[in-house]
């Protein structure tokens, strides 16, 4: 696979996309797969977290799954289901929980706006404590098989690698499109593997620095660059209703992404 860092392409031009997401919602309430709410307490508050359960038999890893910028959106949860599709536990925590509206959370947001100021408001650390309590609920479900991944998506995506920094136990983490943190590099345990698009060179140009940093400090840190790919491909590779110029790129960065993904949980 090509690493490459082209033009910028700002990241308004994938809003849009965000912003419509009632196929993924079509096809969230045609699965067969079970799923449900749980609110997991901690601290004083509580994460409404979607959990959604694979069709196998034997117990099953956990991936826990962070959301983009836009909240725990219809694709986020999409996405969530299809990973059960893949065969494994998906916990999904809406990190907006509690910080809505009416103590609401992403769903009781007026706009997409209002979602966006809300993540760039979250404390990192509070967030962390989120992460580790829906981690937890997950491991000790009884069809779990006490091995746990994280996923993130765009802002999600910096957070799959900032949890890593702060959870021993993790087998591996996997970053879309998200930067990498500023520190705690060297407190990694798990294998950390990258997915970037070629047209995002603000996420994209992170990626060289990135692997020196993961080098000295002795990690596994494994990015791959899809050529001609946008920014958000793992949501626009799927979206019917797109018309970005990246799309036929960004199906197939999606495609192969998943295949890395499947072949590492396990």
């Amino acid at each position: 696979m090509k690493r490459i860092v082209l033009l910028l392409i700002p990241i308004f031009l994938f809003v849009h996309s965000a912003l419509s997401q009632d196929w993924a919602l079509q096809r969230l309430e045609k699965s067969p797969r079970h799923r449900e709410w749980v609110g997991i307490k901690h601290d004083g508050r509580t994460v409404e977290t979607l959990v959604v359960y694979p069709e196998a038999k034997g117990k099953r890893p956990v991936v826990l799954v962070i959301h983009e910028i836009f909240g725990l959106s219809e694709w986020a949860q999409e996405l969530a289901d299809e990973l059960a599709d893949a065969g494994y536990i998906a916990v999904a925590p809406d990190l907006l929980s509690g910080k809505g509206p009416n103590g609401g959370r992403t769903s009781a947001f007026a706009n997409e706006d209002k979602v966006i100021e809300a993540i760039r408001g979250l404390n990192p650390d509070d967030v962390t404590a989120d992460l580790s309590a829906a981690a937890d609920y997950g491991l000790k479900l009884p069809a779990a098989s006490g091995k746990l991944f994280v996923t993130g998506f765009c802002w999600g995506g910096g957070q799959s690698f900032r949890f890593a920094t702060n959870r021993p136990d993790l087998k591996a983490a996997f970053v879309f499109y998200g930067t990498p943190p500023a520190d705690g590099m060297d407190r990694i345990k798990a294998p950390v593997y990258g997915f970037y698009g070629g047209n995002d060179a603000r996420v994209t140009a992170t990626v060289d620095p990135t692997k020196e940093k993961m080098k000295t400090a002795g990690k596994k840190y494994d990015p791959v660059v899809y050529e001609g790919a946008g920014h958000g491909f793992m949501r626009g590779g799927e979206d019917p209703t797109t018309t970005a110029p990246s799309h036929p790129a960004d199906i197939k960065a999606r495609d192969e992404a998943w295949k890395v993904l499947k072949s590492v949980i396990k």
